[in-house]
C-alpha cells in the first residue's frame, strides 16, 4: 500500500533512536529479511541483525522486498551468534508460538513494549528476538530473553509469516511510544555499577560459574548439565541485574573456589 510522503525528509532522519533492535535468527528467506526491514521503517524502528541467516548476507531478495527501507538495510549487523548479537543489550523480549518449559514472563505484545519503553526510560538498551520461520528459537536461545512475547490469535490457525510478526511488536512500540498519554520526562540513565548489566556481562558471569561447578563436579551426568544450565540461567535472566550485581555474585563465585582478584581492579567481562 502505497503511504510514503516523499516531500519528508530522508526516512533515516525519521527512525526512534531509543527504540529496540530487532534480532531475527537463521532467517530462511531473504524475502522475510525485506519485509521485515520495511515492517521496520514504517514504524520507525532501524537497527537490524541477522543471525545466520540461510542465504547469507547481502541478499538481492531482501533488497527487493524491502521497498526502499535502505535506512534499515545499509546498518544490517551480521552475527554469528545469539550471544553475539544481544550482546550490548540490557533488555531482550523474545517470539515464540510454541508452549515451552522456562520459567519466563509471558506477555502480549502491547504488554511487552510498554515494559521495554519503561526499561528504556531507566537507561537500558532494548532487543526484540524473533526465530526462524519454520522452527522458532531455540530453548538455550530463550534463556538469553527476559520475557517471551505471544502474539494472541487464532488458536487453530496461529501461522505468521515473520515479517507480519515484526510488524505487529514495531507497530505496538510506535503505539506507545508516541501516544501522548503515556508520554513523561524520561529519567536520567543509570551510570557506573549502578546501570543495567548487559547481557554480554551477564553471559560472562554464567560461563565464570558454569566453569567453577565443573571443575567441582557439580553436574550428575553430562547428560543432565545442558538442563540444569538452563534452569540456572533462567533463574538469574528472572532477575534485573545490574552491573554492580554481577560484579558481585562474580566475587562470590571467586571466594568459593579461591580465585585471587587483582587488587583495585573490578572484575569485568574479560575475567
Amino acid at each position: 500500500m502505497a503511504g510514503t510522503d516523499r516531500r519528508k525528509a530522508c526516512a533515516a532522519a525519521h527512525v526512534d533512536a531509543g527504540a529496540p533492535a530487532v534480532i531475527l535468527v537463521r532467517t530462511q528467506l531473504g524475502e522475510n529479511i525485506g519485509a521485515a526491514a520495511r515492517a521496520m521503517l514504517n514504524c520507525g524502528l532501524s537497527d537490524l541483525r541477522l543471525v545466520q541467516p540461510r542465504d547469507g548476507w547481502p541478499n538481492v531478495k531482501a533488497l527487493g522486498a524491502a521497498s526502499g527501507a535502505d535506512a534499515v538495510l545499509n546498518g544490517v549487523r551480521l552475527c554469528a551468534t545469539v550471544e553475539e548479537a544481544v550482546a550490548d543489550l540490557n533488555v531482550v523480549h523474545a517470539t515464540t508460538a510454541r508452549p515451552r518449559e522456562l520459567l519466563k514472563p509471558e506477555l502480549a505484545p502491547r504488554d511487552a513494549v510498554t515494559a521495554l519503553r519503561d526499561a528504556g526510560r531507566r537507561g537500558a538498551r532494548l532487543g526484540l528476538l524473533f526465530g526462524p520461520e519454520k522452527a522458532g528459537l531455540k530453548n538455550e536461545e530463550l534463556v538469553l530473553a527476559d520475557a517471551i512475547v505471544r502474539i494472541p490469535l487464532n488458536p487453530a490457525f496461529a501461522s505468521l509469516n515473520l515479517a507480519q510478526a515484526v510488524l505487529i511488536m514495531a507497530y505496538e512500540w510506535r503505539l506507545v511510544s508516541n501516544s501522548p498519554e503515556e508520554e513523561q520526562e524520561t529519567a536520567p540513565p543509570p551510570t557506573g555499577s549502578a546501570r543495567p548489566a548487559t547481557k554480554d556481562e551477564i553471559l560472562h558471569f554464567f560461563r565464570h560459574l558454569e566453569g567453577a561447578l565443573d571443575d567441582r563436579d557439580f553436574f550428575p551426568t553430562p547428560e543432565m548439565r545442558p538442563k540444569m544450565v538452563q534452569n540456572m540461567r533462567t533463574m538469574f535472566e528472572r532477575i534485573s541485574l545490574t552491573r554492580q550485581d554481577v560484579q558481585t555474585l562474580r566475587g562470590v563465585v571467586r571466594a568459593l573456589t579461591g580465585e585471587r582478584l587483582r587488587r583495585g581492579r573490578p572484575p569485568g567481562p574479560a575475567d
